[in-house]
């Protein structure tokens, strides 16, 4: 974080040569298309990238527009219907061969482990084959032990982008009762398109234009970090200001650790503060001398929106 007090032409130390913020990486990928679990389109192509990913964004169409063409309905629930019958059948395909596999292993070896565990793979066949994600089926937390080495499609978080109308915006709850409870945000692309060919400043004011108060890209990001349970922590100094990205419930040597493993092993105690404040004062000496800088141990919880300097030996 720079601030005057610390920083530029009134302080001792000099402007921070980097900002480097907190990064979600977004991998844009083809539409799926009907028959994708089978070979079409890009086919199992397709599903080998999203098995990689730590949660799926759907984007599908909410608009009508005669000069933008596509096959069948521009209802979002079709296309969210196709999306999820593909994911399950490709995953309902490695289920199968699982259970086909680790029945021949329990004959050989018929454990009361191994039964258990069969027991989950074939509790999953079923529900894959009845229509359902494989979120949507109750697991205790060794069964998801058990399918975790499955890198199930339908397992991960997942979340929903409509595509509306621009004279839309602003109505998120035009869709709530056709979501039926499902993760999700609506957007322009139209819009989105024009707002990221704009300076802050121009942006801001055609947000303003437009009755919004964030853009879309701002709303799937913040959908993001919730779905994936993720808090954000600034490190300072006078060469680089960064934000790291951590999960929820982080304690602050883990967090330390994400820095850099040796932070975490040689971890001693962090100086915090939260970041509202240390804004109002002005600087890291004001909060310092104002006691709004805490010092922290082992046991605590790193909070959303903690400046942080760790203290470790190695």
């Amino acid at each position: 974080m720079c601030v005057k007090e610390e920083y530029g032409q009134r302080g001792t130390r000099e402007v921070p040569e980097k900002i480097i913020p907190a990064v979600v990486k977004f991998y844009d990928i083809a539409g799926l298309v009907k028959g994708a679990s089978q070979g079409e389109g890009l086919g199992n192509q397709f599903l080998n990238h999203i098995r990689e990913v730590d949660a799926i964004v759907q984007v599908v169409r909410d608009f009508n527009d005669e000069n933008v063409i596509r096959a069948g309905s521009t209802e979002p629930k079709n296309d969210m219907e196709i999306i999820n019958t593909e994911l399950i059948l490709a995953d309902l395909q490695v289920v199968s061969k699982r259970v086909e596999r680790f029945g021949s292993e329990l004959k050989k070896f018929k454990t009361s482990e191994n039964i258990k565990k069969m027991a989950v793979y074939e509790k999953l066949e079923k529900n894959l084959n009845e229509g359902k994600l494989a979120s949507e089926v109750e697991f205790t937390e060794d069964d998801l032990e058990v399918i975790k080495d499955l890198n199930l499609l339908t397992l991960k978080p997942m979340f929903y982008v409509l595509n509306i109308d621009e004279r839309n915006l602003g109505k998120d709850d035009v869709r709530t009762d056709d979501m039926g409870g499902k993760q999700w945000v609506s957007l322009s692309a139209k819009i989105e398109s024009e707002l990221s060919s704009l300076d802050e400043v121009d942006a801001a004011l055609y947000m303003k234009e437009l009755g919004i108060t964030e853009s879309g890209l701002d709303k799937v990001i913040k959908k993001g970090y919730e779905m994936l349970g993720l808090h954000t922590f600034l490190t300072a100094g006078p060469k680089e200001v960064r934000a790291w990205t951590m999960k929820k419930g982080t304690k602050a040597p883990q967090a330390a650790g994400v820095i850099h493993t040796d932070f975490e092993r040689g971890f001693i105690s962090a100086e915090v503060v939260s970041y509202d404040p240390l804004v109002k004062v002005g600087s890291w000496k004001k909060a310092k001398d104002e006691g709004l800088i805490r010092m922290e141990g082992k046991g605590y919880i790193m909070r959303d929106g903690d400046v942080v300097e760790f203290h470790f030996s190695v």
